[in-house]
């Protein structure tokens, strides 16, 4: 009897990601432009689809990553072949210009070649709808469904050598910065004369949010903007360990805030100008306070299931309603096209605000931080003590807990039960919309979610003390253990 072959291709909450050279090859990307393809050539033919009638047209781009662009020359030679019309990116490009690009060409998708802030030995292929959205679990279980009929027909295709094929090329910098001049007040920057330092971590963000700031008229020094598809070693991303150079050059005096982005600059990392690294779910909490304060925004903050209460909290000192959705952006970009939002954001570092792409943008975060200071003329953290004040503090903890695959189950189920308590704190309401989530008293939670790609079991917790935040965190390991 034939052994079924296994498709090597799953997409996961951004795209399918693999190691390159050992599932990540040019015959499996080919495999997944065919997928993407057959999908998009159905939807040409639905007369239900958003893009029905649609001029074929695919942007495409990539990263920084080795074989970026060979990877894309090999899908756009498919797309062709499909009667498609691919139009590449004329260099390196950043997740949320990609995002844009899509929208204002009307384009039926997008194709991005990155694996964002993993590791150098990891590519992949990140597909978005005509929106600009990263494409939902629906449309991306129809293209793992035409992958998988595709292995079962044995399909092959006759390829030009890797790199060969020729693809009509664009800039499309200008476009999104014009979009980005009317998002950000760059004028209110312009006047408060911000010392800025940037970590671009080898990535896509060089030439976009160095110059921007510049443009701003900010004394700006830019760290790591020059190409190296191994990332100097290091994971491309702006976390508190990545941005410790930063760190560093603000503490010494020579700047006042750091900005930083991920390889494909859709992610963001802020150091204040103490120096504190602040976390994703700070930066919301202050995007939502500036553009609603300062700006006179209005309409609801999107955040997903594991990012911080302080969100609510602060979300009902200026009066505007919460909306909660899973964990991965695509499920705050499907609220932000319908419904006015001033800003939808997730604690891993992800944010985009009304008016702009259902993408996250780590150019854009950083910008409105940089506009933030200049218009209260005072650090972050002041901001965010003032508001505390009023709101309470916040506490917030993520943990990844390992556990052995043939345990991985019935963990989740123990989970999945439903708890009376946490160690010794009560169970007020237990939450399925994302993995496990328990709400404790005084508005402190913890928060289970299962990786789809390890074997672990992601712990989220938050507390309002130092104390408690540390009994959660112990109560948690205990459980799974």
């Amino acid at each position: 009897m034939e052994t079924k072959i296994e498709s090597p291709i799953k997409f996961g909450t951004s795209g399918w990601r693999g190691l390159i050279a050992h599932d990540f090859t040019f015959a499996n990307a080919r495999l997944a432009a065919q997928g993407v393809a057959d999908y998009l050539k159905q939807s040409l033919a639905d007369p239900k689809s958003a893009i029905h009638g649609r001029q074929p047209l695919v942007i495409m781009g990539h990263d920084t990553r080795f074989l970026g662009q060979d990877f894309c020359l090999a899908v756009a030679e498919v797309l062709v072949s499909n009667g498609l019309q691919p139009l590449l990116c004329n260099r390196d490009t950043p997740t949320p210009v990609i995002s844009h690009t899509i929208r204002t060409r009307k384009a039926i998708g997008g194709i991005n070649m990155t694996a964002s802030h993993n590791p150098a030995a990891y590519q992949g292929l990140k597909f978005s709808t005509s929106n600009g959205a990263p494409a939902h679990p629906e449309v991306t279980k129809q293209i793992e469904a035409n992958i998988a009929a595709l292995i079962d027909k044995k399909w092959a295709f006759k390829a030009q050598p890797a790199g060969t094929f020729q693809c009509k090329t664009f800039d499309p910098q200008p476009a999104y910065f014009q979009k980005i001049r009317k998002l950000v007040n760059l004028d209110t920057i312009r006047k408060a004369k911000l010392k800025v330092a940037v970590e671009i971590m080898y990535g896509t963000g060089r030439g976009y949010l160095d110059t921007l700031m510049e443009e701003a008229g900010a004394k700006t020094t830019v760290f790591h903007n020059e190409l190296n598809p191994l990332f100097g070693g290091h994971h491309p991303e702006p976390s508190e360990e990545g941005m410790e150079q930063v760190r560093q050059f603000i503490l010494s005096g020579q700047a006042q805030i750091g900005l930083g982005l991920d390889g494909d600059a859709d992610r963001f990392g802020i150091v204040d100008q103490d120096g504190t690294w602040l976390t994703p779910n700070q930066i919301l909490v202050l995007a939502l306070y500036h553009l609603k304060k300062n700006r006179g925004w209005t309409g609801s903050v999107v955040r997903t299931v594991p990012t911080s209460h302080q969100v609510d909290a602060v979300a009902k000192l200026l009066g505007v309603p919460v909306r909660e959705t899973p964990v991965g952006f695509k499920y705050i970009g499907a609220l932000m096209e319908t419904e006015p939002v001033i800003v939808g954001g997730e604690e891993s570092g992800g944010l985009s605000v009304k008016g702009h792409v259902p993408e996250k943008d780590g150019i854009l975060a950083c910008l409105l931080m940089a506009e933030l200071v200049a218009t209260e003329g005072t650090s972050l953290k002041q901001v965010l003590r003032t508001l505390e004040k009023q709101s309470g503090t916040f506490l917030t903890a993520r943990i990844n807990l390992p556990v052995q695959p043939d345990r991985k189950d019935a963990i989740l189920k123990k989970l999945g039960s439903g708890l009376e308590k946490i160690g010794s704190y009560p169970v007020e309401k237990f939450i399925t919309l994302d993995g496990f989530k328990y709400l404790l008293a005084d508005d402190q939670w913890v928060a289970f979610r299962a990786s789809g790609t390890e074997p672990l079991i992601r712990c989220y917790v938050e507390a309002k003390s130092e104390r408690t935040l540390a009994q959660l965190q112990t109560a948690c390991r205990k459980l799974l253990k």
